[in-house]
């Protein structure tokens, strides 16, 4: 039988912005404003910013057809699918003590490196 692969919450919400950073990615590589990127593909600039705020998902024509304005084509491979992500997810939701204790520790560390870059000047 064959194993379907089911996403996790984490790789989840980063499918979902995949569009979103691959045209922001676009803009700043070639030096676009959203205006001139969305002129360059005819579409409303209201749906580049959509794309790019999360608040649309384009199709893979849409996707295409905008960063081909910006010279650039996309390449898809497909790969055998990591579940790192997903694990990490579950042993959240079997721990969830745990992932506080991390986060706040991570949290900290943050703070102070924050606090030793700001006086290494």
């Amino acid at each position: 039988m064959m194993h379907v692969a089911r996403q996790g919450r984490t790789k989840v919400a980063d499918t979902e912005q995949v569009a979103a950073s691959l045209l922001k990615l676009a803009r700043a590589d070639k030096g676009l404003s959203q205006r001139a990127l969305a002129a360059a593909a005819e579409v409303p600039h209201s749906t580049v910013a959509r794309i790019e705020s999360g608040a649309m998902q384009p199709t893979l024509p849409l996707l295409y057809r905008l960063l081909a304005a910006a010279g650039l084509e996309p390449r898809i491979r497909l790969e055998p699918y990591d579940d790192h992500d997903d694990v990490l997810d579950t042993l959240a939701e079997e721990f969830p003590d745990r992932q506080q204790q991390m986060g706040a520790a991570r949290d900290d560390m943050v703070t102070a490196l924050r606090g030793t870059t700001r006086h290494a000047g």
